[in-house]
């Protein structure tokens, strides 16, 4: 969910979409508690290890897909409650990547999007989140299988640890898009803004979109979408240089992972439905609140 920024190019655009974001934002958005969620309240999940190959084509028709535990059904990012529709999400991991999975029921599949990291917040969208000590990436994709991807730095992290000496996230580099950040709808974040690279790409990712419906044809109603994502672990040793962990994982590792989708429609009134839903809520307005992400326990049995 990235309301508060785009991509460039012009400054008057980016000024007239961070108005629209201040009426179009609940009201209930701001904080003044933190963490707006307290940890118990904050969803666990145990990630299983594969041996399985895992083709990533969206489809989810592995068997380690079929027999995956998922999450629960998704709920308001802000209030907690149920959502109108079901969205279920699912971790697993090999010794290469990391895997996600989404399971999104959607009566009426949308999207207008086609152009790599275009504001894919704008359509109907699943997304995903990765944290680490420094910072943390974000990645977004619509039913077109179009992506829109950002890595972020806390700014407490990103001179202190010798993150800008790296050339891959040096901010002043005019191709990663460099910018301030200071949240989205909690802007008063204990540790402060961030540096997000906008135009970051995460080496070798991989996704994939499969639809069980016909897209833009409101004539019929479909069933929905399933997203398949695959992360190279050596693609986050940048999240964690303060403090490196094991790259993949060792079982017991624990990491905070986010899962969220983003509607351009809202349930019916008595509903208060604020348009995003998550695995776990953040409480607020705001994906970018990493001590809300949910706690994935990476396991190699059972």
């Amino acid at each position: 969910m990235l309301y508060k920024y785009l991509p460039h190019p012009l400054s008057m655009i980016l000024f007239a979409l961070v108005l629209q974001f201040s009426f179009d934002a609940p009201a209930n958005s701001q904080t003044t508690d933190f963490p707006p969620v307290k940890e118990s309240g904050i969803a666990r999940y145990s990630a299983m290890k594969t041996s399985s190959k895992i083709i990533v084509d969206g489809k989810l028709d592995e068997e380690c897909w079929k027999n995956a535990t998922k999450s629960p059904r998704f709920v308001d990012l802000i209030s907690g409650a149920k959502a109108i529709h079901n969205t279920q999400a699912a971790v697993l991991w090999d010794e290469t990547y990391l895997y996600v999975a989404y399971w999104i029921e959607e009566p009426f599949l949308t999207a207008t999007l086609k152009d790599r990291d275009s504001p894919i917040y704008n359509n109907n969208d699943v997304e995903c989140f990765i944290a680490g000590e420094d910072g943390y990436y974000e990645f977004e994709i619509n039913s077109f299988g179009t992506i829109y991807e950002g890595l972020f730095f806390w700014k407490d992290a990103y001179e202190k640890h010798g993150i800008q000496k790296m050339p891959e996230f040096d901010r002043l580099r005019k191709e990663l898009r460099g910018q301030e950040f200071n949240g989205v709808g909690l802007t008063n974040h204990p540790r402060g803004k961030r540096w997000a690279l906008l135009g970051w790409d995460f080496p070798e990712a991989k996704q994939g979109v499969w639809l069980d419906g016909t897209l833009n044809d409101n004539s019929d109603r479909d069933r929905g979408w399933t997203v398949e994502l695959a992360f190279p672990w050596q693609g986050m040793k940048g999240l964690n240089l303060s403090k490196p962990r094991p790259l993949p994982p060792r079982d017991g590792d624990v990491w905070r992972m986010d899962f969220s989708r983003f509607n351009q429609y809202k349930a019916a009134k008595p509903d208060n439905d604020s348009g995003g839903w998550a695995w776990s809520h953040h409480g607020v307005w705001d994906s970018h609140v990493p001590e809300c992400f949910p706690f994935i326990t990476f396991k190699t049995g059972s």
